[in-house]
């Protein structure tokens, strides 16, 4: 029982440094696209946040599948790509309203706001994600 629950743990701990490092490749598409989107072009904050979500949504998904997460409980790729969608897409309501709230609302620049926001939908993301796999 002890060893099943440090087992567990670790499986937990590397899958999450993992995730960590696919989040981080998927943030700089997500950001790039977002400041790329807003500076260059002088989209609307929330458009370019929500532009630079999907963007980052896609190259994790892929990423995950390859070096997250193992034996999906969806056996489908189309309906598993569509969860993790529907996952994104929770995280990208969550986003938008807390980049809204920080720099609509509390007047913090779009970028810091995005940077506080991340955070918290990284934790969503992981968790709900995980849930999808027989880990």
């Amino acid at each position: 029982m002890k060893n099943d629950i440090i087992s567990n743990l670790y499986i937990l701990i590397k899958q999450f440094a993992r995730y960590f490092g696919v989040a981080l490749i998927g943030l700089v598409f997500d950001f790039g696209t977002l400041i790329l989107l807003k500076e260059l072009f002088n989209l609307y904050y929330l458009i370019a946040t929500a532009c630079g979500f999907i963007v980052g949504l896609v190259v994790v998904f892929i990423l995950s599948e390859k070096y997250v997460f193992s034996n999906p409980k969806i056996t489908s790729k189309h309906w598993n790509f569509i969860v993790f969608g529907l996952i994104g897409i929770v995280g990208l309501g969550l986003l938008s309203f807390l980049v809204w709230l920080f720099t609509g609302v509390l007047g913090i620049n779009y970028i810091a706001s995005k940077v506080i926001a991340t955070v918290f939908v990284y934790m969503w993301n992981f968790f709900a994600r995980r849930a999808m796999y027989n880990n």
